[in-house]
Protein backbone atom coordinates (compact mmCIF):
# COMPACT_ATOMS: atom_id res chain seq x y z
CA UNK A 1 0.00 0.00 0.00
CA UNK A 2 3.25 2.61 0.96
CA UNK A 3 4.32 1.87 -2.60
CA UNK A 4 0.99 2.72 -4.41
CA UNK A 5 0.75 5.32 -2.72
CA UNK A 6 4.26 6.53 -3.12
CA UNK A 7 3.94 5.91 -6.80
CA UNK A 8 0.43 8.23 -6.70
CA UNK A 9 1.96 10.59 -5.05
CA UNK A 10 4.41 11.00 -7.92
CA UNK A 11 2.08 10.99 -10.49
CA UNK A 12 -0.38 13.84 -8.72
CA UNK A 13 2.54 15.94 -8.02
CA UNK A 14 4.75 15.60 -11.12
CA UNK A 15 1.57 15.52 -13.78
CA UNK A 16 -1.82 15.92 -12.51
CA UNK A 17 -1.33 19.35 -10.66
CA UNK A 18 1.17 21.19 -12.99
CA UNK A 19 -1.34 20.35 -15.73
CA UNK A 20 -3.84 21.39 -13.57
CA UNK A 21 -2.03 24.65 -12.89
CA UNK A 22 -0.71 25.09 -16.60
CA UNK A 23 -4.72 25.07 -17.84
CA UNK A 24 -6.45 27.35 -15.28
CA UNK A 25 -3.82 30.26 -15.43
CA UNK A 26 -3.26 29.99 -19.22
CA UNK A 27 -6.63 31.36 -20.33
CA UNK A 28 -6.19 34.54 -18.16
CA UNK A 29 -2.03 35.31 -17.92
CA UNK A 30 -0.87 33.60 -21.05
CA UNK A 31 2.38 31.09 -21.29
CA UNK A 32 4.53 32.79 -19.40
CA UNK A 33 2.22 32.41 -16.21
CA UNK A 34 1.12 29.22 -16.69
CA UNK A 35 4.72 27.59 -17.05
CA UNK A 36 4.97 29.58 -13.62
CA UNK A 37 2.04 28.27 -12.44
CA UNK A 38 3.07 24.80 -13.25
CA UNK A 39 6.34 25.03 -11.59
CA UNK A 40 4.63 25.81 -8.02
CA UNK A 41 3.68 22.61 -6.87
CA UNK A 42 6.61 20.78 -8.23
CA UNK A 43 8.75 23.88 -5.66
CA UNK A 44 6.64 23.31 -3.20
CA UNK A 45 6.83 19.43 -3.36
CA UNK A 46 10.68 19.57 -3.13
CA UNK A 47 10.59 22.09 -0.49
CA UNK A 48 8.46 20.11 1.69
CA UNK A 49 10.73 16.88 1.12
CA UNK A 50 13.23 18.62 1.70
CA UNK A 51 12.24 20.20 4.89
CA UNK A 52 10.88 17.46 6.27
CA UNK A 53 12.72 14.28 5.39
CA UNK A 54 15.85 15.93 4.25
CA UNK A 55 15.63 14.29 0.58
CA UNK A 56 15.87 15.48 -2.71
CA UNK A 57 13.08 14.35 -4.95
CA UNK A 58 14.79 13.45 -8.31
CA UNK A 59 11.66 12.98 -10.00
CA UNK A 60 10.04 16.38 -9.74
CA UNK A 61 14.15 17.71 -10.38
CA UNK A 62 13.56 16.13 -14.14
CA UNK A 63 9.81 17.64 -14.45
CA UNK A 64 11.63 21.08 -12.99
CA UNK A 65 14.35 21.29 -15.49
CA UNK A 66 11.85 20.73 -18.45
CA UNK A 67 9.40 23.43 -17.31
CA UNK A 68 11.94 25.79 -16.54
CA UNK A 69 13.97 25.93 -19.96
CA UNK A 70 9.96 26.30 -21.35
CA UNK A 71 9.78 29.41 -19.02
CA UNK A 72 13.14 30.83 -19.99
CA UNK A 73 12.25 30.04 -23.63
CA UNK A 74 9.43 32.33 -23.76
CA UNK A 75 10.94 34.65 -21.64
CA UNK A 76 14.07 35.65 -23.68
CA UNK A 77 12.78 35.14 -26.93
CA UNK A 78 9.71 35.60 -29.36
CA UNK A 79 8.38 32.81 -29.57
CA UNK A 80 9.58 31.65 -33.08
CA UNK A 81 9.49 27.93 -33.97
CA UNK A 82 13.34 27.61 -33.85
CA UNK A 83 13.36 29.07 -29.83
CA UNK A 84 10.32 26.56 -29.19
CA UNK A 85 12.44 23.36 -30.80
CA UNK A 86 14.77 23.97 -28.79
CA UNK A 87 13.05 23.41 -25.31
CA UNK A 88 12.29 19.41 -25.86
CA UNK A 89 15.71 18.56 -26.66
CA UNK A 90 16.29 19.27 -22.79
CA UNK A 91 14.06 16.24 -22.52
CA UNK A 92 15.47 13.92 -25.35
CA UNK A 93 18.93 14.79 -24.10
CA UNK A 94 17.82 13.10 -20.40
CA UNK A 95 16.00 10.73 -22.52
CA UNK A 96 19.85 9.68 -24.23
CA UNK A 97 21.40 10.25 -20.63
CA UNK A 98 19.15 7.28 -19.99
CA UNK A 99 19.81 5.80 -22.42
CA UNK A 100 23.27 6.09 -22.18
CA UNK A 101 23.61 5.13 -18.40
CA UNK A 102 22.47 1.42 -19.37
CA UNK A 103 26.50 1.46 -20.39
CA UNK A 104 26.85 2.02 -16.55
CA UNK A 105 26.97 -0.67 -13.62
CA UNK A 106 24.13 1.50 -11.82
CA UNK A 107 21.74 3.19 -14.59
CA UNK A 108 19.50 6.69 -13.44
CA UNK A 109 16.55 4.63 -12.64
CA UNK A 110 18.70 3.18 -9.87
CA UNK A 111 19.39 6.43 -8.35
CA UNK A 112 15.55 7.41 -8.57
CA UNK A 113 14.52 4.65 -7.33
CA UNK A 114 16.49 4.76 -4.08
CA UNK A 115 15.86 8.36 -3.89
CA UNK A 116 12.58 7.40 -3.74
CA UNK A 117 12.92 4.67 -0.92
CA UNK A 118 14.95 7.08 1.45
CA UNK A 119 11.89 9.23 1.75
CA UNK A 120 11.05 6.57 4.18
CA UNK A 121 14.65 6.18 5.87
CA UNK A 122 18.04 5.52 5.26
CA UNK A 123 17.23 1.93 6.24
CA UNK A 124 14.92 1.22 2.96
CA UNK A 125 17.66 3.26 0.52
CA UNK A 126 20.21 0.68 2.20
CA UNK A 127 17.94 -2.10 1.64
CA UNK A 128 17.81 -1.47 -1.30
CA UNK A 129 21.41 -0.93 -2.22
CA UNK A 130 21.59 -4.71 -0.79
CA UNK A 131 18.98 -5.90 -3.05
CA UNK A 132 20.70 -4.81 -6.16
CA UNK A 133 23.96 -6.49 -5.25
CA UNK A 134 22.42 -9.52 -4.54
CA UNK A 135 19.50 -10.28 -6.73
CA UNK A 136 19.85 -9.92 -10.38
CA UNK A 137 16.12 -9.80 -11.33
CA UNK A 138 16.10 -6.34 -9.35
CA UNK A 139 19.21 -5.66 -11.70
CA UNK A 140 17.42 -6.72 -15.19
CA UNK A 141 13.92 -4.42 -13.86
CA UNK A 142 15.50 -1.40 -13.31
CA UNK A 143 17.62 -2.00 -16.56
CA UNK A 144 13.99 -2.46 -18.23
CA UNK A 145 12.26 0.46 -16.34
CA UNK A 146 15.92 2.90 -17.64
CA UNK A 147 15.66 1.93 -21.27
CA UNK A 148 11.71 2.36 -20.94
CA UNK A 149 11.68 5.36 -19.43
CA UNK A 150 15.20 6.57 -21.85
CA UNK A 151 12.81 5.62 -25.12
CA UNK A 152 9.96 7.08 -23.78
CA UNK A 153 11.70 10.98 -23.62
CA UNK A 154 13.57 10.24 -26.79
CA UNK A 155 9.81 9.74 -28.26
CA UNK A 156 8.54 13.00 -26.43
CA UNK A 157 11.01 15.02 -27.83
CA UNK A 158 10.41 13.87 -31.47
CA UNK A 159 6.92 14.71 -31.15
CA UNK A 160 7.27 17.80 -29.76
CA UNK A 161 9.61 18.55 -32.17
CA UNK A 162 7.11 17.74 -35.38
CA UNK A 163 4.06 19.37 -33.57
CA UNK A 164 6.28 22.56 -32.83
CA UNK A 165 7.69 22.91 -36.39
CA UNK A 166 4.33 21.65 -38.03
CA UNK A 167 1.58 23.13 -36.06
CA UNK A 168 -0.53 26.04 -37.81
CA UNK A 169 0.43 28.50 -35.30
CA UNK A 170 2.95 29.05 -32.75
CA UNK A 171 0.56 29.25 -29.87
CA UNK A 172 -1.10 26.15 -31.17
CA UNK A 173 2.57 24.27 -31.24
CA UNK A 174 3.36 25.36 -28.18
CA UNK A 175 0.15 23.99 -26.53
CA UNK A 176 0.83 20.69 -28.40
CA UNK A 177 4.01 20.55 -26.80
CA UNK A 178 3.24 20.74 -23.78
CA UNK A 179 0.13 18.46 -24.25
CA UNK A 180 2.58 15.71 -25.11
CA UNK A 181 4.76 16.76 -22.33
CA UNK A 182 2.70 16.27 -19.34
CA UNK A 183 1.24 12.37 -21.33
CA UNK A 184 4.35 10.87 -21.85
CA UNK A 185 5.36 11.71 -18.09
CA UNK A 186 2.28 10.46 -17.26
CA UNK A 187 2.47 7.44 -19.50
CA UNK A 188 5.92 6.91 -17.92
CA UNK A 189 4.33 7.07 -14.67
CA UNK A 190 1.54 5.03 -14.79
CA UNK A 191 3.70 2.39 -16.77
CA UNK A 192 5.85 2.36 -14.03
CA UNK A 193 3.15 1.88 -11.12
CA UNK A 194 1.43 -1.07 -12.98
CA UNK A 195 4.88 -2.46 -13.93
CA UNK A 196 6.19 -2.17 -10.02
CA UNK A 197 2.95 -4.06 -9.00
CA UNK A 198 2.70 -6.40 -11.55
CA UNK A 199 6.26 -7.77 -10.39
CA UNK A 200 5.36 -7.56 -6.48
CA UNK A 201 2.44 -10.00 -7.27
CA UNK A 202 4.92 -12.23 -9.39
CA UNK A 203 7.02 -12.56 -6.52
CA UNK A 204 4.68 -13.32 -4.16
CA UNK A 205 3.35 -16.14 -6.60
CA UNK A 206 6.99 -17.43 -6.71
CA UNK A 207 7.12 -17.25 -2.67
CA UNK A 208 3.73 -19.27 -2.27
Amino acid sequence: MKIRIRYLSALLVNVALPWLAYRLVFPHWGIACALAASMAPLIAWMAWDLARHWHFDALSALVLVGTTASLVTVLVSSATRKHLLEEPLVSGMIGLAFLASLAMRRPLVFYLARSTLAREGNTNAARFENWWRTRPDLRRHIRLMTLVWGLGLAVENLLRGYFVWTGPSEHRAFAMSRAIQYAVYGALTGWSIWYRATRIRASANETD
